[in-house]
């Protein structure tokens, strides 16, 4: 990615680190149609994001990493969310297809080569899915992960030259949920499954333990895919 000048950053500082509405509404204000909102459409807090910014604002650019192995539910909810907010939800892609990439680095790479399989079908799509904007929204909280235990509610991301908006980042998890259930959101239906981190099919599995992302990467010694974290190679 071709380095730019770093955009101004929002003024958050009469905001409080847990009123993830205030945030959402800051940073569509002050970013306008330079700002992004990823959503997996695995998990609920994806889900809040996507409410409070349409609620916002009618108009907000919406994507999702298209692996082409996600899930046949997580790709049923990416249509029922386009019907209930009118939307268009942007599907980034790897330039390889499925047949090409094992064509290239052999049958199951994910099974073999994990970080690679990520590389190419998450975080080089999501490096040009966010070049022409000066920031992102995430959902990922502190409470999902140790490795995301210090997340900011506003960061400066190097690895793609732009900001990270994490306005979740204070929430737990009983406090996605009520908000789910107060406006009745679109879920995904393996989370009423036993899943509770989702993702791609051959990475995905039921919990193995109290750690809510323990069921991704199983036996793979890996818990993110870099979008972040960058992974150890």
């Amino acid at each position: 990615m071709t380095a730019r000048p770093r955009p101004a950053a929002p003024d958050l500082s009469s905001v409080a680190s847990d009123d993830a509405p205030a945030i959402v509404r800051a940073a569509l204000d002050h970013f306008g149609r330079r700002i992004t909102l990823s959503c997996s459409f695995g998990g609920a807090g994806g889900m809040v994001l996507l409410d409070l910014a349409v609620r916002h604002r009618a108009e907000v650019d919406v994507f999702v990493l298209d692996t082409d192995f996600l899930f046949p539910d997580t790709y049923k909810l990416i249509d029922r969310v386009e019907s209930r907010y009118n939307i268009r939800v942007r599907r980034a892609k790897s330039h390889l297809t499925p047949d090409e990439q094992a064509l290239q680095f052999g049958e199951a790479l994910w099974s073999r080569e994990p970080n690679r399989c990520c590389d190419l079908r998450k975080v080089q799509p999501m490096a040009r899915a966010v070049e022409n904007f000066d920031a992102w929204i995430t959902a990922i909280r502190r409470d999902q992960a140790s490795t995301r235990s210090g997340t900011d509610v506003l960061s400066f991301d190097e690895s793609f030259g732009i900001w990270k908006v994490c306005p979740l980042a204070y929430w737990p998890e009983s406090r996605v949920e009520a908000y789910v259930a107060e406006h009745d959101l679109p879920m995904n239906p393996l989370l009423f499954e036993g899943y509770t981190s989702i993702g791609c099919t051959h990475c995905t599995r039921k919990p193995t333990s109290d750690d809510p992302r323990s069921g991704r990467w199983v036996g793979l010694g890996k818990t993110e895919c870099g979008l972040h974290m960058r992974p150890k190679t």
